[in-house]
């Protein structure tokens, strides 16, 4: 298995275990807030499993089917996660609005705490995993894994500070209170993931610095060649993909500039992880006037520049 996989499995067994906990837990001490735990372990759980399925089904190498490769299986992923998480937040505040009525005896808040406090200290374990592993590999899938464990963090906390002010107050109403805070914060994470999924299927281009790091290197060699446009950019889960069109003299040998695309391909494939390069050749054709105004990347000017920087004349 690579980091990858590991990690997924790593999440599914904690969900498992604090899934099983809470709801055993929360339905001894008939506690609408730590049965509301539950649900978000529960969603958690089967977000792993998804999270599990995506990274292996996006790891398989690009195929006849997909061209492109299988990295969109996580981005995908993600707003499925981000679907089921909307889904426990309604059964939450579903279940806690009978409580503010006064519905319902809640018994030992001090186990419902304690139930709280473990789960916080596993999920802070395990996604600080997810999201380390996430960062490395680029995961999309576990990025959203490792932000769902991180909210439980939080409302774990509130629900065992919840749990503290009922034992010392008496009052039972703050349980489905802070049980509706939960499904608030739920569907913030919600939110948060289909958005940043929603952009990647759309193909949004890549963000400002990494674009930036594309252009430092086209920059590096610029003494050899006239211009760039249509510079594109797009990403397909831990993928990036850049296309661009290079105009050079007309004259140049054609084994030269082959061997100037390796090197802005191969640098810019080291500065970015995953990175997949199209370059499209274009001869001069003595245009350099009308290339200057285009898209402010022209780096000669007039054509007698060019023939001063390279040894060439483009001939109108």
């Amino acid at each position: 298995m690579n980091d990858k996989v590991k990690a997924a499995v790593l999440s599914i067994g904690s969900n498992t275990v604090l899934t099983f906990g809470k709801l055993a837990v929360g339905l001894s001490i008939n506690s609408v807030s730590v049965i509301s735990e539950a649900f978000h372990s529960g969603l958690d759980l089967a977000a792993s499993l998804i999270a599990f399925a995506a990274v292996r089904e996006s790891s398989k190498p690009a195929d006849e089917r997909h061209h492109y490769g299988h990295g969109k299986i996580e981005n995908l992923s993600s707003i499925v996660e981000a679907l089921m998480i909307v889904a426990a937040g309604v059964i939450i505040i579903l279940n806690a609005l009978p409580r503010l009525k006064g519905g319902g005896e809640m018994h030992s808040p001090g186990l419902g705490a304690a139930v709280m406090a473990v789960s916080a200290a596993v999920n802070i374990l395990v996604s600080k995993r997810l999201l380390k592993v996430a960062r490395e590999t680029d995961s999309p899938a576990l990025a959203a894994d490792g932000w769902h464990l991180l909210t439980d963090v939080y409302t774990s906390l509130g629900v065992f500070v919840g749990m503290g002010a009922i034992y010392l107050t008496g009052y039972k109403i703050i349980d489905p209170i802070i049980a509706m805070l939960v499904a608030l914060l739920i569907f913030k994470a919600a939110y948060d993931l289909i958005r940043d999924s929603i952009f990647s299927i759309l193909d949004f281009g890549l963000p400002g610095e990494e674009e930036s790091i594309i252009l430092s290197v086209l920059k590096k060699y610029s003494g050899e060649y006239v211009e760039f446009h249509n510079l594109r950019t797009r990403k397909s889960g831990s993928d990036r993909y850049i296309d661009l069109h290079l105009v050079v003299p007309k004259d140049k040998d054609i084994k030269t500039v082959h061997a100037l695309c390796d090197r802005i391909e191969e640098e810019m494939r080291g500065s970015l992880a995953g990175l997949h390069v199209l370059i499209h050749i274009e001869p001069c054709g003595g245009l350099c006037e009308d290339l200057a105004g285009r898209d402010g990347n022209n780096m000669l000017g007039q054509c007698p520049e060019c023939e001063k920087k390279f040894g060439v004349k483009d001939k109108k």
